[in-house]
């Protein structure tokens, strides 16, 4: 009997030369593709059409939308995380949730290993290979193109000399969709000083006049667009296709590697962006300063750690139980005006809302302290930056 080998399988150029080139190793190569967003239904069936023509011994398609939101979305928006700031880890917690899928096929149908079709060169090695190591430690962890360093040419001449189709290359670029955005790598993104494609400059010439959409949240998770009750990961998929039509949501990003050295990405992630923006908002209302500095920082590590593939890391959980109770009173709604290119969160309202027009006229009057005493507040503030000036004079003097 042969052993069985379960393959992530993407429908690509590499996961394709993986599947007969493990059958040749001896193994039942049992293809599995998890959908964690960004796939039309004919995109799908073109992939399991892929797989069969090459040889996969059993096609598993895995739904995991539902999934990555509830496992790793919802931390980054209620952490606000976007690595340098800027980029909101589209791919990242998607390639952790492929390998858990991929195991779980694994088990089902009695494989011994698990591959995948990762290079040597970049992140996503780093993330399969970390989630099998913790979850599958007893599984053989087998990378065809990493292990025989093969490039294109040589995969596609492999392909051909078998008969087996080569999967069409879809563009210039690297791309990778998934339900929290879009990447973009290759050419341009090798030279930092190159600008990215149009797609990525400018917004469509056929974009629609700016419109507004209210988002709804419940405990930092958004739960209802336009009035309408959605789940998460339906609420991202909307608001990604709204944005898509303005153009809203292009950005690049560079910075570390899981392996150490820099890489620069292009990204669409309208939806994302959107979404952090006025979860931010809205927590500006009813978070103190403190929780919303602490919580902040924890979410910039928790972005880092899952950015690295180390989702398994302890520290995560107990990062997780400080970011969920800062969200007990993250409930309200967000008004987001979408443009061609931008978007502007422009009202945010929240039963819990520390913004309290009662209490004082801001900047003109109050109801909690006098004037005497604001003074004497700042008075009393200011001592250790005076002393500190006074030490200063003093020691110029003595110099």
């Amino acid at each position: 009997m042969q052993r069985k080998v379960a393959l992530a399988f993407s429908g690509g150029l590499d996961t394709s030369y993986c599947v007969p080139r493990l059958a040749e190793r001896g193994f039942s190569v049992h293809t599995v593709f998890v959908n964690t967003g960004g796939t039309s239904p004919e995109q799908r069936a073109a992939i399991l059409a892929q797989a069969t023509a090459v040889g996969s011994a059993g096609h598993h398609e895995i739904d995991a939308r539902e999934l990555v939101f509830d496992r790793f979305v919802r931390w980054l928006i209620q952490g606000n995380v976007l690595r340098g700031g800027v980029y909101p880890l589209s791919v990242a917690a998607e390639r952790t949730q492929q390998a858990i899928s991929v195991i779980e096929v694994a088990r089902q149908v009695g494989a011994v290993a698990v591959a995948h079709g990762s290079t040597g060169a970049g992140n996503d090695q780093v993330r399969f290979d970390v989630a099998l190591r913790v979850l599958a430690e007893d599984l053989e962890v087998i990378t065809p193109i990493r292990e025989e360093s093969l490039s294109r040419e040589e995969t596609i001449a492999y392909l051909e000399a078998r008969g087996l189709p080569v999967p069409p290359k879809s563009g210039a670029f690297s791309i990778n969709r998934g339900l929290w955005g879009t990447t973009w790598g290759g050419g341009w993104t090798h030279d930092t000083w190159a600008p990215p494609p149009a797609e990525l400059l400018d917004p469509p010439a056929d974009a629609p006049a700016p419109s507004d959409v209210i988002v709804h949240w419940e405990q930092g998770v958004p739960v209802m667009l336009d009035g309408a009750p959605m789940a998460g990961h339906a609420i991202v998929d909307a608001l990604s296709e709204r944005c898509a039509a303005y153009g809203i949501g292009h950005g690049i990003h560079t910075g570390e590697t899981a392996l150490g050295i820099k890489g620069r990405i292009g990204f669409e992630a309208g939806s994302a962006l959107v979404l952090i923006a006025a979860h931010r908002e809205l927590e500006k209302l009813v978070l103190t300063k403190w929780q919303a500095f602490w919580k902040d920082q924890l979410g910039t590590f928790y972005g880092d750690r899952l950015h690295e593939g180390h989702y398994f890391d302890p520290a995560l959980r107990d990062i997780e139980a400080l970011i969920g109770s800062s969200q007990r009173k993250v409930t309200g709604e967000t008004r987001v005006r979408l443009a061609p290119g931008r978007f502007l969160v422009t009202g945010a309202t929240s039963p819990w809302s520390m913004m309290d027009r009662a209490v004082a006229t801001y900047g003109e009057e109050n109801v909690l302290w006098t004037g005497d005493e604001a003074k004497a507040f700042a008075r009393v503030g200011a001592i250790p930056e005076l002393l500190a000036m006074r030490a200063d004079q003093r020691a110029q003097g003595e110099g």
